[in-house]
């Protein structure tokens, strides 16, 4: 009865306030596609999925319409397996509109991440009473680095996050209108051909939720038809893709890709079970100061609707990615509004109480915070060793955010919430615009110079053989070649057997292959491009 009579009343509510609704969601989405769209095309592809994704969006882009490559996409015209494409074709649409880059590459990502925030505040305004708690948890959503790095990317994670949050907040609507069912299954779709059978566990969550809070929806014809509705387009693409691939795709798609990565460690990447704790740990930061209370203000008022999606959610999605043995950091970004909701129901009760006295561990944590960005920012400055002014100027950000908020923790001002919210957004937005905000890039040589020198010397779908120790499909997608890593060994009888053969040799591996004919095409960054001719030796740069 008196969750009948709280829904009743929000519906009332909602309607009431309608219009400062509406201008939340709108202020939200404006300040959200400013933090994920600034700088998006200022720095290279990064290796791996960003590269990868593409590539294979290029390929999808370049072919005829009639090719059906954008039901059965290729990876340097092999069979790409590994994952449904609409993310794939999204990118391969904004090609079509600005042209293959970096912008166009990461746009569809970084807009669907964007729109994931509002979504959240929807999410708040059907779970929670007030309006206050959705508010500060789009807020918090918003100024998470994790979710804003990632979101930007040429991935699939964020586009993940936004349709997961949209069957969530169709899933809670349906409690009062039964039509909201057909968007569970929408989202639930989105999902499934976005990031394939993750669908399924995210899903389950929300039937986990039900179960515990709205047990009758479960026995609704409603709720199974939407889910079927969805289903159907995910079904019929993987039955597409077997009957394409046959059992190639069963063994590489569904088990080697996917439910393996339960039990084994896909591509050398198993770490521990507490790996995803400290990868929180490490990027939440201000708001994992709130985030204990949280979760105890919510074990607190488990009979609550709010309590219940929240507890379910970060407990049981915790749980899974932690005792699978693949683990990348990405795999947890759809717990993170999960996270915002507690913490954001948190910080409205500091809000709503006046003259209050913090808790002391937050003060603390903030004057730690404070201390601690002071001193980066000091490290960083001109007049040491390791002087970078952009970081300079982000840390003396967040140092300034940090030292007010503790001054005004201190004296017991709601501010005090302002300003750290206020102040993470601007520290967020200014490292969007430096060149650190993709750091991965910094972990090798820089792939485009490598890349223009492989374009500009080799003949169109050359495939050239690398010294360099692990595959990079940066370097695949900008040179528009396939570039194969081979041994010491590999690369001799290459250069042997074939010809015309190219490699791409560092200088130690270029001094011991001692390779006769080469003609030098051109060096950078370190590697030297080298082609089998009739020219002895090396000639000198």
């Amino acid at each position: 009865m008196r969750d009948r009579f709280h829904w009743e009343f929000s519906k009332f509510d909602y309607r009431r306030n309608s219009k400062v609704d509406w201008s939340w969601i709108l202020a939200l989405l404006l300040a959200a596609v400013l933090v994920y769209s600034i700088n998006l095309g200022g720095l290279p592809l990064r290796d791996w999925d960003e590269g990868t994704i593409a590539q294979v969006a290029r390929e999808i882009w370049r072919s005829p319409v009639n090719s059906w490559r954008w039901l059965h996409p290729t990876l340097g015209n092999a069979p790409y397996l590994n994952k449904p494409p609409l993310m794939h074709l999204l990118i391969a649409g904004a090609y079509s509109l600005g042209g293959v880059n970096e912008w166009t590459s990461r746009l569809p990502g970084a807009m669907l991440s964007a729109v994931s925030v509002p979504l959240l505040y929807c999410v708040g305004r059907e779970i929670f009473p007030r309006r206050s708690p959705a508010i500060f948890a789009a807020l918090v959503y918003l100024t998470l680095l994790p979710m804003v790095r990632h979101g930007r990317l040429a991935m699939l994670d964020g586009a993940v996050v936004c349709f997961f949050l949209l069957m969530m907040l169709c899933v809670l609507r349906s409690r009062r209108n039964l039509r909201y069912c057909l968007g569970v299954g929408i989202g639930f779709a989105l999902v499934c051909l976005t990031k394939g059978i993750i669908g399924l566990l995210l899903l389950a969550i929300a039937l986990l939720f039900l179960f515990w809070d709205t047990p009758r929806l479960l026995t609704s014809p409603y709720l199974w038809a939407g889910v079927f509705v969805g289903a159907a387009p995910v079904a019929w693409w993987y039955l597409a893709q077997w009957l394409e691939y046959g059992n190639t795709f069963t063994n590489t798609a569904i088990m080697a890709q996917s439910l393996s990565r339960v039990w084994a460690s896909v591509e050398n990447h198993a770490e521990p079970p507490w790996y995803y704790l400290l990868e929180i740990l490490k990027y939440s930061f201000p708001w994992l100061i709130f985030l204990p209370q949280g979760l105890r203000k919510a074990w607190e008022n488990r009979n609550w609707s709010w309590a219940k999606l929240i507890l379910v959610w970060i407990s049981f999605y915790f749980v899974i990615i932690s005792v699978m043995q693949t683990k990348l950091p990405w795999y947890v970004l759809p717990i993170y509004p999960a996270i915002s909701l507690a913490v954001g129901a948190q910080l409205a009760d500091y809000w709503c109480t006046s003259d209050a006295s913090y808790p002391r561990p937050v003060v603390v944590c903030l004057g730690l915070l404070a201390v601690g960005a002071t001193i980066g920012s000091f490290y960083f400055s001109p007049w040491s060793p390791a002087q970078d002014g952009a970081l300079q100027m982000i840390l003396a950000a967040v140092a300034g955010t940090m030292i007010l908020a503790n001054i005004l923790a201190r004296r017991g001002d709601r501010q005090f919430l302002i300003i750290l919210i206020w102040g993470m957004y601007v520290s967020l937005v200014l490292f969007m615009t430096s060149s650190h905000w993709v750091w991965e890039l910094a972990e090798a040589y820089s792939v485009k110079p490598v890349a223009a020198m492989i374009q500009k010397t080799t003949p169109t779908g050359q495939i050239v053989y690398t010294s360099f120790p692990y595959d990079r499909p940066s370097l695949n997608f900008y040179s528009d070649r396939q570039i194969v890593t081979a041994t010491h060994n590999q690369l001799q009888q290459q250069w042997q057997q074939h010809s015309p053969s190219y490699l791409l040799l560092d200088t130690p591996t270029l001094k011991n292959l001692q390779l006769p004919a080469a003609q030098q095409l051109g060096s950078t960054q370190g590697l030297t491009l080298l082609r089998r001719g009739e020219e002895r030796g090396v000639r000198g740069e």
